[in-house]
């Protein structure tokens, strides 16, 4: 129970940082994700921190939170900070969207609905059948037929070895996803009729993510469904969807940095 809790206030700890660099990476660059990187970071770091393998792959479908995963990177030893700190400059090769080929990431993506079928295709092809395959989804990208064509591949050719996570924070661009596709729900469900394991998850809680995903099925492919909120944990972010694509003015992002520090 201890050592359950020391895993879980070391995440939480990890989680502050990352969201305080991405915050202070916001004050040298005009656009980027904050929104959607801040509802994905609990999900992100307990897929590099607690569960992922060397040799496991991770995919970032929703390649535009990819300021979270370059943070991740570089806490890790892999993206250098020299190459952090020249995200979206003109010296740089770190842009808004993951690249393939820059240290650490397996698929270029950011026009959505990709990252799964990539994913398909590295896990038919991989010898090492043990070898795990995590992909990041939002929910908007669910829209994209791409995913269900994959989603119904997938469980048909048994690749069980992949793990979706949903990031449900019910926002797209600029409106619900509730609202623009009421159809898409419950996401659950569909996954089901697909034959694919699922389970829902408070996607800001490492450890309900963590025991979720380590206690699935592993005779059918997973889908974690992380409820989550678009610009958690700051108070004038959540639920906004102008900081979809916003970076903060200074007082804002003082206010920001004042209110993770709080927690």
């Amino acid at each position: 129970m201890i050592k359950n809790k020391n895993k879980l206030l070391k995440s939480k700890i990890r989680c502050k940082n990352y969201r305080k660099k991405i915050l202070e990476m916001s004050q040298s660059v005009s656009a980027l994700h904050i929104g959607g990187s801040f509802s994905s970071v609990e999900i992100v770091d307990c897929i590099y921190n607690r569960l992922k393998k060397n040799k496991d792959i991770f995919i970032l479908s929703k390649g535009h939170a990819g300021i979270l995963q370059y943070v991740i990177l570089n806490d890790l030893g892999i993206i250098k900070t020299k190459d952090l700190n020249n995200y979206q400059k003109k010296n740089g090769f770190l842009g808004v969207h993951p690249d393939y080929g820059s240290p650490g990431i397996k698929a270029s993506t950011g026009s959505l609905g990709h990252g799964l079928a990539m994913a398909a295709g590295m896990a038919l092809a991989s010898i090492n059948k043990k070898k795990k395959f995590y992909i990041l989804l939002s929910d908007g990208e669910l829209q994209e037929g791409s995913v269900w064509e994959t989603v119904l591949t997938i469980s048909s050719l048994k690749l069980n070895n992949i793990i979706v996570i949903v990031d449900n924070n019910n926002l797209q661009t600029s409106s619900w996803t509730t609202d623009t596709h009421p159809t898409l729900y419950p996401i659950d469900k569909k996954f089901k009729s697909f034959g694919w394991g699922v389970k829902k998850c408070n996607g800001h809680n490492s450890d309900d993510i963590y025991n979720k995903i380590k206690k699935r099925s592993l005779k059918k492919p997973f889908a974690l469904i992380a409820k989550t909120i678009k610009g958690y944990p700051v108070s004038f972010m959540k639920n906004v969807p102008k900081w979809h694509y916003r970076a903060p003015n200074k007082i804002e992002y003082l206010k920001a940095i004042k209110e993770i520090n709080n927690l």
